[in-house]
């Protein structure tokens, strides 16, 4: 159950979605395979970029601040917590995004789909 904090903080990440999120959220927000995509959805402390509820899948879009300071060990305790909770985590990188958006959709939705 999320806490009073991370849902304020998720509205707050919802209104300042990085250019990478953004693209993939046009992509994503009607179309998500049969399977319902939520932005910037909060889960216990942490907020996730994308998260299908369904596949029980979360989708992060790393820029290069995830490979800077003690934040690769961050992450990394955060997805064992994810992972705990039976959530599967998949990292993309932004410049990925930012190269072929539709691509990343397309890998997204199939990887909702076959979880489902």
């Amino acid at each position: 159950m999320p806490d009073r904090n991370s849902r304020a903080h998720a509205r707050q990440l919802r209104r300042d979605m990085s250019l990478p999120e953004v693209m993939l959220w046009r992509l994503l927000k009607n179309r998500g395979a049969g399977a319902r995509i939520r932005r910037q959805h909060p889960i216990g402390r942490y907020v996730l970029d994308f998260y299908c509820p369904e596949a029980r899948l979360a989708i992060e879009i790393d820029g290069i601040g995830h490979d800077m300071g003690d934040r690769p060990q961050r992450d990394e305790s955060r997805d064992a917590w994810l992972a705990e909770q039976g959530v599967r985590v998949v990292r993309i990188p932004a410049a990925d995004v930012l190269k072929d958006p539709e691509l990343v959709a397309e890998a997204i939705r199939l990887l909702c789909s076959e979880r489902c």
